[in-house]
C-alpha cells in the first residue's frame, strides 16, 4: 500500500502500510534507521509506530467529514530488536462517536512479542478544526 504520507514522520521511519481499515491496520517498520545508540529499536519508535497504526484505523473510523486525534499512549516494551523489521497490528477495542482506542501489538519478524500499547484517538468534526482533512491510503 505505501507509506503513510510524503513528508511525514511515518516516511522518514519507513513506515510501510500492509492493510488498512477501521477495526484494524497493519504497518511494517524498519528496525535500521531507527535505533538508539546501542544499535536496539528505540522504544519511541516503537510508540510512533503504534500511534501512526492506531490513528489510521481512527481516521478511517471517523469517516471523511471528522478527524482523530490522539489523546492518550500507552506502551509496554517487551524485548528489544536489532535488525530486520517490526510489524504492527492495530485492533480496535471501542469505537463510539467521539472517542475509539486501539490496541497495538508489535513483533518481529520471528513473531516474537515487541511491544504493546493502548492508542486512544478524540473524534472531532472537521469543519470546527483547523486539522486539515486526512490523507488516503490506498
Amino acid at each position: 500500500m505505501g507509506v503513510t504520507g510524503e513528508g511525514a514522520l511515518s516516511e522518514r521511519m519507513g513506515i510501510e502500510v500492509l492493510e488498512a481499515a477501521a477495526t484494524r491496520t497493519v504497518l511494517r517498520m524498519p528496525v535500521a534507521g531507527n535505533t538508539q545508540p546501542y544499535g536496539l529499536l528505540h522504544g519511541g519508535a516503537s510508540c510512533v509506530l503504534a500511534e501512526t497504526a492506531a490513528s489510521i484505523s481512527a481516521a478511517l473510523h471517523a469517516g471523511p467529514d471528522r478527524a482523530a486525534v490522539g489523546i492518550e499512549l500507552n506502551a509496554s516494551h517487551h524485548r528489544s530488536a536489532t535488525s530486520g523489521a517490526v510489524t504492527a497490528v492495530a485492533t480496535r477495542v471501542h469505537g463510539g462517536r467521539s472517542v475509539v482506542t486501539y490496541e497495538v501489538r508489535i513483533h518481529d519478524t520471528t513473531n516474537r512479542p515487541i511491544c504493546t500499547a493502548r492508542v486512544t484517538c478524540l473524534i472531532r468534526d472537521s469543519s470546527h478544526s483547523a486539522l486539515p482533512a486526512p490523507p488516503t491510503w490506498a
